[in-house]
């Protein structure tokens, strides 16, 4: 895992790259968590946990639907809004599932994603997608 110090930039921000394993959800929210508590002024309790569930939520993604050794986190905090954005190699666009009530298969992360923040982009490129999530803060 790399990690960018975010005390030296105007608008604080971190980057990690992961390799694509189910460990690295919790090291993921571990981040976002330790990024969140450093902001001045600090955020409220319930957009905190927004923002640690859909850096969940996207890093879960393409540790069990994206063909990606890896996965790359950016953090970035602006006066009015927090924004995760979640890369890897998988150009395949996200989709929406119908939710599995009985067998755990999920289908609940996508659209949680897309309802929790104000705007999602997906950006494909040559390298894989990028999905960005402007969270409120």
């Amino acid at each position: 895992m790399r990690t960018h110090d975010p005390r030296q930039e105007a608008e604080p921000s971190d980057r990690a790259v992961f390799d694509s394993r189910p460990e690295i959800v919790a090291h993921a929210r571990d981040l976002a968590r330790a990024f969140l508590d450093r902001l001045r002024p600090s955020m409220d309790a319930q957009s905190a946990a927004s923002v640690e569930l859909v850096v969940s939520e996207l890093v879960t993604n393409v540790v069990r639907h994206a063909r990606s050794a890896s996965c790359a986190l950016q953090l970035r905090a602006r006066p009015d809004a927090i924004t995760v954005g979640v890369a890897d190699t998988d150009p395949r666009l996200p989709r929406q599932r119908v939710p599995d009530l009985a067998g755990g298969t999920g289908g609940f992360g996508w659209p949680m994603v897309q309802n929790l923040a104000r705007a999602v982009t997906v950006t494909v490129g040559p390298q894989g997608k990028t999905i960005l999530a402007d969270m409120p803060r």
